[in-house]
């Protein structure tokens, strides 16, 4: 499983962790992901999706 959100394509970004001295390190920011059961169409799914679709409204939890 890839860290995506299938709904918007939100994914883990790179970049650099800067230290007061300016020493640069590599770092990754990965995304709030959630498992969720939606319906899709007629059938009960689960998706994974980023905090940001769910409080949105783009995706609706059923239980």
């Amino acid at each position: 499983m890839a860290r995506k959100c299938e709904i918007c394509g939100k994914g883990t970004v790179t970049g650099n962790k800067v230290s007061h001295a300016k020493n640069r390190t590599r770092r990754t920011w990965k995304p709030n992901l959630l498992k969720v059961r939606t319906m899709v169409g007629k059938t009960k799914t689960t998706l994974t999706v980023c905090s940001r679709c769910l409080r949105s409204g783009k995706v609706v939890k059923v239980l």
